[in-house]
């Protein structure tokens, strides 16, 4: 199933985004991540829908209000939006309204958001979470959003996921990335955090030592978590790859550090990828990055390495 997306900027496009709208039930948050708790209110929206005979719909924002507003500790995406794109679809979800959040659509009152976008959209049932709020300074809640449906619009509420008696939250799941813990990370996210690259051409130190790697491009500002060494899932077009990465400044052959790189060795695989792109799954934290006193140690910490990467992903 492929999702089908709607870009919207209030007010330039909605018209053209209400032609042809069906009634609808919509799930409405951010939703970077789009982890267990996330899924919980889509799912709801999809089943209400199913049940109801119509469509199913999410609409969420970009960018981040916190990137726009320059608000918070925003470090980057966990779900970019063709990575939601493709989680969405797998969910059932039938269409996809991107919202441009910029100042002005920052500014909306609770009355002007329900009123001039979701009611126009035909949302006969708006799905959120919780602690949902909505419209100038979040200003709107849940039961506001509720009274604004003056009958038109039904809204239902969905209560807190917890996972081990704790909230599930994108920055709790932040906070596990920045710390190498990818176990944790994955029970939260429902699924291995993962990147997307195009395969560029590196310093090709790789190669010269035994250890050839792809190094990524990555093809949207994602969160970067803890430096260090990653057993990892590679797709490669049809393929999926075993691999071992290292996430981190090369401190072996930079005195000064550098930007942090994403580099891939593929097990089981001998081929030129240059200017392909690769999806990486971070499975496992195996170590944290670190300098070596020779090559040759560096050499067997790799192979070493190596051997983790393929235990841990058989």
């Amino acid at each position: 199933m492929i999702v089908k997306t709607v870009m919207l900027t209030y007010p330039q496009t909605l018209q053209s985004a209400v032609q042809g709208t069906h009634p609808q039930v919509l799930a409405i948050g951010q939703f970077d991540g789009l982890h267990l708790g996330h899924a919980s209110v889509i799912l709801s929206a999809v089943r209400i829908a199913r049940e109801t005979g119509m469509q199913a719909a999410v609409m969420t924002f970009h960018p981040h209000p916190k990137e726009v507003m320059r608000k918070g500790d925003y470090e980057g995406y966990l779900t970019p939006l063709r990575d939601k794109e493709d989680i969405l679809a797998g969910m059932g979800v039938d269409v996809l309204y991107v919202v441009e959040f910029n100042e002005e659509f920052s500014k909306l009152t609770p009355q002007q958001f329900a009123h001039d976008l979701l009611l126009p959209l035909q949302t006969r049932t708006a799905v959120v979470g919780f602690d949902f709020r909505f419209g100038h300074k979040g200003a709107g809640d849940e039961q506001l959003l509720r009274t604004l449906g003056e009958g038109e619009m039904t809204v239902e509420t969905v209560p807190p996921f917890l996972l081990n008696g704790e909230k599930v939250s994108s920055s709790l799941i932040r906070g596990l990335l920045k710390r190498g813990d990818m176990d944790e990370a994955s029970q939260w996210l429902g699924r291995p955090y993962s990147i997307r690259g195009i395969v560029i051409h590196g310093e090709k130190r790789g190669r010269t030592i035994g250890f050839p790697t792809a190094n990524l491009e990555l093809t949207d500002h994602y969160v970067t978590p803890a430096k260090g060494v990653y057993a990892v899932r590679v797709q490669y077009g049809e393929q999926e790859l075993r691999g071992v990465m290292n996430l981190g400044v090369k401190p072996t052959f930079h005195e000064n550090g550098m930007k942090p790189t994403f580099e891939v060795h593929l097990l089981d695989f001998d081929g030129q990828i240059y200017d392909q792109e690769l999806k990486v799954d971070l499975v496992h934290y195996i170590r944290a990055e670190r300098k070596f006193d020779s090559i040759d140690a560096l050499i067997s910490q790799i192979r070493e390495d190596a051997l983790t990467a393929a235990r841990l992903l058989t």
